[in-house]
C-alpha cells in the first residue's frame, strides 16, 4: 500500500529565529514536510507561486507587505493553497480580517506542536482550523444577535462609507469613486470627510492604512 503524500508547508515569519525553530518543529512532525521559508509577505507570495505548498503558515505583522495582504493575494491566485495564520494577535479585528482575506485557520504562537500538527492536517483536508481560545471567541461572536453587523470592519461606518473606504484603499481618487458609485464628487468628498472623522484619521493615507489592516482594499 502506497504511503500518503506529506502535507507540504511554507513557513512565513519575519523573525528568523522563530521561523527557523518552527521549520525544525514542523519538519519533525509525521506527515509534514517544510518546503520553504519566507521573511515577509512579498516573499511569501512569490514562494507560494513557485512551490505551491498545501499550507502557508502565515504571520500577520511583518514589514512591507503584511500577512493580510499576502493571504489575500495567495488565496485569490492559488485557491488550492490553504493559509493558516500563526500570530500573537488574538483580538477580534485581526481574526476576522484574516478570515475575510481568505485564511482557513487561525492559531496563536503559544500553540504547542500537537495543536499545530492537527491544524495543518485539518487544513490540508479542507477544514477550518482554530486554536482553542480563538474557536471559543469565534463561536461566541457568531452566537451574538449583533454578529452579522459586528463582523463587518468598522461597524461605526455606514455601508456606503465602508464601500467608499474600500475603494479608497484600492487607490481610487474622488473622481473615480464618484463614477464607480454614480455619485457626485461633492457627495464623495463629504463622505470621505465623514469617514476620516469616524476613524479619527488625520489624512486619507492614514485611513487607507487602517482599512488595509482590517482587510479592506485587498484583492
Amino acid at each position: 500500500m502506497s504511503q500518503p503524500q506529506p502535507v507540504t508547508v511554507l513557513v512565513v515569519d519575519d523573525h528568523p529565529i522563530f521561523r527557523a525553530g518552527m521549520a525544525t518543529v514542523l519538519g519533525d512532525l509525521p506527515g509534514v514536510t517544510v518546503v520553504g521559508e519566507a521573511s515577509d509577505g512579498a516573499e511569501a507570495v512569490a514562494a507560494a507561486a513557485r512551490l505551491l505548498p498545501h499550507i502557508v503558515l502565515m504571520d500577520l505583522r511583518m514589514p512591507g507587505v503584511g500577512g493580510l495582504e499576502a493571504t489575500a493575494r495567495i488565496t485569490t491566485v492559488h485557491p488550492e493553497v490553504a493559509v493558516v495564520v500563526l500570530t500573537m494577535d488574538e483580538d477580534d479585528d485581526s481574526v476576522f480580517a484574516a478570515l475575510r482575506a481568505g485564511a482557513c485557520g487561525y492559531l496563536l504562537k503559544e500553540a504547542d506542536g500537537a495543536d499545530v500538527h492537527r491544524a495543518l492536517l485539518g487544513a490540508a483536508r479542507g477544514e477550518a482550523v482554530f486554536g482553542p481560545r480563538i474557536a471559543q471567541r469565534v463561536l461566541a461572536h457568531f452566537a451574538s444577535p449583533h454578529a452579522a453587523r459586528d463582523t463587518l470592519p468598522f461597524p461605526q461606518l455606514t455601508d456606503r462609507e465602508r464601500q467608499i473606504l474600500d475603494l479608497l484603499s484600492r487607490g481610487l481618487d474622488n473622481t473615480s469613486i464618484a463614477r464607480h458609485l454614480s455619485l457626485s464628487e461633492k457627495t464623495v468628498r463629504n463622505r470621505v470627510s465623514d469617514v476620516l472623522a469616524k476613524l479619527r484619521a488625520r489624512t486619507r493615507a492614514e485611513a487607507v492604512a487602517l482599512a488595509r489592516d482590517a482587510g479592506l482594499g485587498l484583492p
